[in-house]
């Protein structure tokens, strides 16, 4: 773990989901201060950093914003914790984090029927050559 950026927020997601690939390119394209870096989760790199943090995969639905040595979060947690550091209206959403984890309903409600609604890719998306730099 000691190879991961230590100034760099890291994303955890589902590789193979349409939806999640779509956010990961919204958060990329509102990332102007390039905070984030993002890994699959069915990667090895991606099962490597749950295991360090004790998250079991099997568990987790979602995704997950890892701050390497300060904490990680996820589901509607880790959503409003990303939008805070995007540009445009996005942070306007980190206003509504006093609620935390009350509002995972909405959040496993999506989870569980994303496959469903928004379809899932045979295997994990390959970042262009412009985007490489953005994953680990």
């Amino acid at each position: 773990m000691e190879n991961l950026p230590k100034d760099k927020k890291i994303i955890l997601f589902d590789g193979v989901c349409n939806l999640c690939d779509a956010s990961v390119q919204l958060i990329i394209k509102h990332d102007e201060n390039d905070v984030f870096r993002f890994v699959a989760l069915q990667s090895e790199l991606g099962q490597q950093i749950l295991k360090h943090i004790g998250v079991d995969i099997s568990v987790i639905e979602s995704i997950l914003l890892y701050e390497p040595g300060i904490a990680y979060y996820y589901k509607a947690e880790a959503v409003m914790r990303i939008s805070k550091n995007m540009n445009g209206w996005y942070p306007i959403l980190s206003y509504f984090s006093f609620l935390g984890k009350s509002v995972n309903f909405i959040y496993d409600f999506v989870a569980k029927n994303r496959y469903k609604w928004y379809g899932k890719k045979e295997s994990c998306m390959i970042p262009t050559p412009e985007l490489k730099s953005k994953f680990l």
